[in-house]
């Protein structure tokens, strides 16, 4: 009898709630059903050419995810560099809400913030895999969102492509005199110690690259590796193809989103572009993987590239002058001096862990 009216009153109480709680239910319903059918509509814009591959295609993917994911509620066209604002203004108009969303690379921002260049490439520094662990493991993903916070920038992993190649050369490079006085396309802090051992490092986007070598304005360049090198023709104006990327040993590119424009999604919206970002940052690694060591089979057995590698010599006096610069920027930056420290200290274990596990690796297979 007790359990009949025990039942009797769930009974009762189910009853009343799907009654008395249906219109509330169905409220709440109706407002999650109109938060899901709004639809947001961002500009996304990039250094890069249109649909260039690797750098340019990976925002393109990135724009499919979440257009599919979000079933539409999130749609976000991409822009190629000069289409809505020049390759060099990316950071300016994310942060001005010119543009919801960009992806470039954070050495290019040096000017305006000292520290950025430690998030996408320290010469002889950290490769991919070692950046990928210190943002999303070793704290250095707080360091980099409280370093674009006060412009109103939240920065997200953007790809990458690998350890690039030091570059292409109208002449050979056989002693660290070959680099005085030459004038080259190199980013970052690499530009800096170029510099340092007597180079002319210029910044130039990449759709200057092949113009500038042709007529002479520059007599190398550095641009990414074979994959995208290839695509640019830049065998056809330069004969020397030089290893290995002591300038950018895994550079990182990005994304980076307007905060306001971010905080403005849904929940799940922001949750979505935060997963697209890190699928993207793993699916350009692998397109670069799988597509650089084609075209560097092309670029030598069909093009007679002459492949070479930097003398000892030079490799030496840029790791001398890598020191001096990262010195200079700590005492001149306090922000580079803190993140660097944090940088420095997370690759110093790993590089040990990798000299006893990858690298020994490699030696033997």
């Amino acid at each position: 009898m007790k359990f009949l009216k025990l039942f009797g009153l769930i009974f009762s109480l189910v009853l009343l709630n799907a009654c008395g709680g249906a219109n509330e239910n169905t409220s709440d319903a109706g407002v999650s059903n109109a938060q899901s059918t709004e639809v947001h509509k961002w500009k996304l814009v990039t250094s890069w050419p249109k649909n260039f591959p690797g750098l340019g295609s990976a925002p393109e993917r990135f724009a499919d995810y979440v257009n599919e994911m979000s079933a539409g509620r999130l749609q976000v066209t991409v822009y190629g560099a000069g289409e809505l604002v020049p390759g060099f203004e990316v950071f300016n108009a994310v942060s001005s809400g010119s543009a919801q969303m960009g992806h470039s690379g954070a050495y290019y921002w040096k000017g305006k913030i000292p520290a950025a260049p430690i998030f996408s490439a320290i010469p002889f520094g950290m490769n991919v895999t070692e950046m990928n662990a210190w943002l999303h493991y070793g704290g250095g993903m707080k360091l980099w969102q409280e370093l674009y916070q006060p412009f109103g920038v939240v920065p997200f992993a953007g790809g990458s492509t690998g350890v690039q190649m030091a570059g292409w050369f109208k002449k050979e490079i056989n002693t660290l005199n070959d680099l005085q006085g030459l004038k080259m396309r190199i980013p970052g802090l690499g530009g800096e110690v170029l510099k340092k051992v007597g180079g002319l490092p210029l910044t130039l986007t990449g759709g200057e690259i092949f113009t500038s070598l042709q007529t002479g304005a520059i007599d190398a360049t550095e641009w990414v590796g074979p994959y995208n090198d290839q695509t640019f023709g830049l065998h056809k104006v330069a004969e020397y193809y030089y290893t290995s990327g002591w300038h950018e040993p895994g550079t990182l590119l990005e994304f980076i989103v307007n905060e306001k424009a971010l905080k403005g999604l849904p929940k799940d919206l922001q949750k979505i572009v935060e997963v697209a970002t890190r699928a993207i940052n793993q699916d350009m690694l692998d397109e670069y993987t799988s597509e650089n060591h084609k075209a560097m089979t092309q670029l030598v057995d069909e093009h007679s590239v002459k492949l070479r590698t930097l003398p000892d010599d030079v490799i030496s006096a840029l790791k001398t002058a890598t020191n001096e610069v990262i010195a200079e920027k700590r005492a001149e930056n306090a922000a580079f001096d803190k993140i660097y420290a944090e940088y420095d200290d997370f690759y110093q274990g790993v590089r040990q862990y990798h000299a006893k596990s990858e690298r020994a690796y490699y030696l033997n297979r």
